[in-house]
């Protein structure tokens, strides 16, 4: 039987592989839509490749320090690496968050009927999505600069109290201060963040019922099954927002668990850092999942493979 450490070892590096892989294929798809195929390019494509970069940067901050440690590296990370790697790590992760709720945002408007009196937010859309984005950069950047010099290196293998700890990071005053304010400072960030995406997906979800009971109405049941691109995009970005929060809710109680326990569980931060990126590892593949182009090439794919059999089978 495996020991739990190898266990661990190969979950680490294939949610790193698995993560950095989908994420790379996201970005390409849509980068090549914009590139050779200009007229099948839409705003929100611009806001998927920005949600891939900062999960590959996510990703890879996160599960790095874990499967050096997972290896037995003992000196990975001096106190600037500490401080620039979870810097990244957590600007990354607050971007993941407000790009998701943006998405979620973007499309109820996106769907929202021309006789709402929402409708008047679709002549703004390019400019409150960018602008949106812009700013939750400039905040979680001036946020999280007040922790550069609360992280160093790591000075003792075994430590006890309250406070931040992973592999090769600590607080500077580990079990000697109460980081409550900077606490409730980012639990009603991210509160204000997943309560936007939990009302816009609730809001969706009501619109795709009344659209679907006005098309129950229709005379010809074909076009009530065919799904249109604005509905196969809400379908994602649902998916996206229902598996964001809970790995978000699962990821801070266990975060939370780590940071008050007086004797540190090593296996834990390990087990963690794969919650924390299960959401950007499994993102791209509900995104590419109603792409288009995904499924012409999976069609042709398939089409290509029987032909291919057929023809072997003749021989």
């Amino acid at each position: 039987m495996l020991p739990s450490n190898t266990i661990l070892r190969i979950f680490l590096m294939s949610q790193l592989c698995v993560g950095v892989t989908g994420n790379s294929l996201l970005f390409i798809l849509y980068a090549y839509t914009l590139l050779f195929k200009p007229r099948f390019k839409k705003l929100i494509d611009s806001v998927f490749m920005h949600l891939a970069i900062v999960n590959v940067l996510m990703i890879i901050f996160t599960l790095i320090s874990h499967i050096m440690s997972s290896f037995g590296v003992t000196r990975f990370l001096d106190d600037a690496g500490c401080m620039a790697v979870l810097f990244i790590f957590r600007v990354a992760r607050d971007m993941s968050i407000s790009t998701t709720s943006v998405l979620s945002t973007f499309q109820v408007i996106t769907i929202t009927p021309s006789n709402s009196k929402w409708a008047w937010l679709k002549a703004k859309l390019s400019k409150w999505t960018f602008s949106s984005l812009l700013c939750s950069w400039v905040i979680n950047i001036l946020i999280y600069a007040y922790m550069i010099p609360m992280v160093i290196a790591k000075t003792n293998a075994t430590l006890v109290g309250n406070g931040y700890l992973d592999p090769y990071c600590q607080n500077k005053n580990f079990g000697n201060q109460n980081p409550g304010s900077f606490l409730s400072i980012i639990f009603i960030r991210d509160f204000l963040y997943v309560a936007i995406m939990i009302w816009t997906s609730l809001y969706m979800v009501i619109l795709l019922y009344r659209h679907r009971k006005r098309a129950q109405h229709l005379h010809s049941t074909s076009l009530s099954c065919q799904l249109s691109p604005e509905r196969r995009a809400t379908h994602s970005i649902l998916l996206l927002v229902s598996c964001f929060v809970f790995f978000y809710w699962l990821n801070n109680f266990i975060t939370l668990f780590g940071f008050y326990v007086q004797a540190k569980i090593p296996d834990l931060e390990g087990i963690n850092a794969i919650l924390a990126t299960c959401y950007p590892t499994i993102c791209p593949f509900l995104l590419m999942k109603n792409n288009k182009h995904i499924l012409q090439f999976t069609s042709s794919f398939s089409v290509m493979t029987m032909t291919c059999f057929q023809r072997a089978l003749h021989d």
